[in-house]
């Protein structure tokens, strides 16, 4: 577990840098830095969206590669590769298209305001030319790191972070382009990651390997991608329909202030979610593996490390951003106005976080075990069925827009708390003890 998560775990961390970073450097560009992090934090749906394509290709073919790995059936486990990459290139193309034909549109209903879309729009512009670069990049990874190859998936990672790091200072203030310097950043450095991990699963080291003949789409092998993608997709989907919901809302029972407070504490709880996710995507080959080739038990003891781990985090996550949220808010901005209303909220807002460990670490379990529908349900639940509604109900119900910031622990609570159970209530069905298991 060790062995795989810590590289997966690091890749997150730098696969997080991208936005962090850039939302760090934006919101500390003089004079206008509060404006334009509210602006970029408006082209996170977009943002998040082209992500879920590629978690729909990615996440949805990988499992299902290692499952075959384990089985013996590398054929398979390649053609599902190639279909796979089929359906990201497919996906780019569209995605590219059709955001920047609506682009300032989308950016209005998302919660823009006229003083901050035109930084939405100078950020977006760039980013969608990088669509293909994004979707290659995250939706191949996920192929790496199914062969246990954890290291190199978090070098194609870190090549592109690091260049996004150097270049950021360098285009957003030294040659003055602003937000576009930092899209611009984002862009190159995703190209270069891209190209590392296309070449590398092209390559004789890789256990895995893109051939010409397994890009044709196969009705089933696609089917099978999309059914177990679909859970992983809508989980981040899902993501730029809360952000819709949340910014529009704060729009409407606040202001521009408000909605840059959303960008902050959408910015944290990346810091806290997508590391924890390295640990659950570094140890799901383990369980896919060993669920293929029948070892349950091994299946059993590693969901038992997981969960301990997942909730370890999210607790201790939880107390640092309940006793140290204006130190947290001061990294994106300086503002006093600002500052002070996210160290208000932030407490609430993450006020649940504490329980979310559980619901990461069953949903990975059942996703290594194939388990498509449910996957789907638990996808749906947090975010669809329960905070989405409560953002909209709680506002209004109370009179106040903090009713939108408590929106969030009440379902990150009610959704851990409804998984769990599931699990455990599964967990005999899914994971039968034999009489004698291999060791």
């Amino acid at each position: 577990m060790l062995k795989l998560a810590l590289p997966a775990v690091a890749a997150q961390v730098i696969n997080m840098l991208y936005n962090i970073v850039d939302r760090i450097y934006i919101g500390h560009i003089p004079v206008v830095g509060q404006t334009a992090l509210t602006g970029v934090g408006v082209t996170f749906p977009i943002i998040m969206l082209i992500s879920a394509f590629a978690a729909f290709a990615g996440q949805g073919g990988a499992p299902l590669a290692s499952i075959r790995l384990g089985a013996g059936e590398r054929e398979e486990a390649e053609r599902i590769l190639g279909n796979s990459l089929t359906m990201l290139l497919c996906a780019a193309v569209v995605l590219t298209v059709s955001f920047s034909i609506f682009k300032e549109p989308l950016l209005m209903a998302f919660g823009a305001s006229e003083e901050t879309v035109g930084y939405g729009l100078d950020y977006i512009s760039i980013y969608l030319l990088g669509t293909l670069f994004v979707q290659l990049a995250l939706g191949l990874n996920t192929f790496i790191s199914a062969q246990g190859k954890a290291t190199v998936a978090m070098l194609s990672v870190l090549i592109g972070a690091v260049l996004n790091i150097v270049l950021d200072p360098i285009l957003i203030f030294g040659l003055n382009l602003g937000v576009r310097g930092a899209a611009i950043a984002t862009v190159f450095s995703q190209a270069v990651s891209a190209a590392w991990v296309f070449f590398f699963l092209c390559s004789h080291r890789s256990g895995l390997r893109i051939r010409k003949e397994n890009l044709r789409l196969r009705a089933k092998t696609a089917g099978r991608i999309a059914g177990l993608g679909v859970a992983p997709f809508i989980m981040q989907s899902t993501e730029s329909l809360v952000t819709v919901v949340l910014n529009t809302g704060l729009q409407t029972f606040g202001n521009d202030l408000y909605v840059g407070s959303m960008t902050i504490l959408q910015s944290v709880m990346q810091m806290i979610v997508m590391p924890t996710q390295g640990i659950t995507q570094g140890v799901q080959p383990i369980m896919s593996y060993n669920y293929g080739a029948g070892n349950y038990r091994r299946v059993r003891d590693t969901f038992k490390r997981l969960l301990t781990v997942t909730l370890t985090v999210t607790i201790s996550a939880f107390l640092i951003v309940s006793f140290f949220p204006e130190t947290l808010a001061r990294l994106f901005n300086n503002n006093a106005e600002l500052v002070e209303l996210v160290g208000k909220v932030m407490p609430i807002f993450f006020g649940g976080i504490w329980a979310f460990g559980a619901q990461m670490a069953c949903q990975t379990t059942f996703m290594a075990l194939g388990q498509a529908r449910t996957s789907l349900f638990l996808a749906l639940l947090r975010k669809v069925i329960l905070l989405v509604p409560l953002a909209i109900v709680l506002p209004r119900v109370t009179g106040s827009v903090m009713g939108i910031y408590a929106a969030e622990p009440i379902a990150d609570f009610l959704a851990s708390a409804t998984t769990l159970t599931l699990f455990l209530s599964r967990r005999k069905k899914l994971l039968p003890a034999p009489p004698k298991e291999k060791s």
